[in-house]
């Protein structure tokens, strides 16, 4: 009898609460600077975990991460012409780390 080969890794398979996760890619030279050592940005749901961001790209871009950080910005207090005040957004950024060998090139695609 010829012998099945079992495939250890699993599929991920998007769902509609992970697009919910990964917002937008971040733009940016410092985006861009890390791109070239394969990390990517994204801007990511306030309640999202490493562990989300993780399987969301994965199920998105079908590219397995190795690391995942998570920064929180908190937004200023700023001063518009000496009168109002207001604050701006609070963001959280995820810092993807992918393998030496994968590409994903979020900036080619911006026009």
């Amino acid at each position: 009898m010829a012998e099945k080969k079992v495939s250890s890794e699993k599929k991920v398979v998007a769902t509609a609460g992970t697009y919910d996760v990964l917002l937008r890619p971040v733009i940016s030279e410092k985006a861009a600077k890390l791109s070239e050592s394969n990390n990517i940005v994204f801007e990511v749901a306030p309640k999202a975990t490493k562990k989300d961001v993780a399987k969301a790209v994965q199920a998105i871009y079908d590219v397995k991460p190795e690391k995942v950080n998570i920064v929180v910005t908190k937004g200023k207090v700023k001063t518009f012409r000496g009168r109002n005040s207001g604050t701006q957004r609070t963001i959280k950024k995820a810092y993807v780390t992918l393998a030496a060998d994968a590409k994903l090139d979020l900036s080619a695609e911006v026009k």
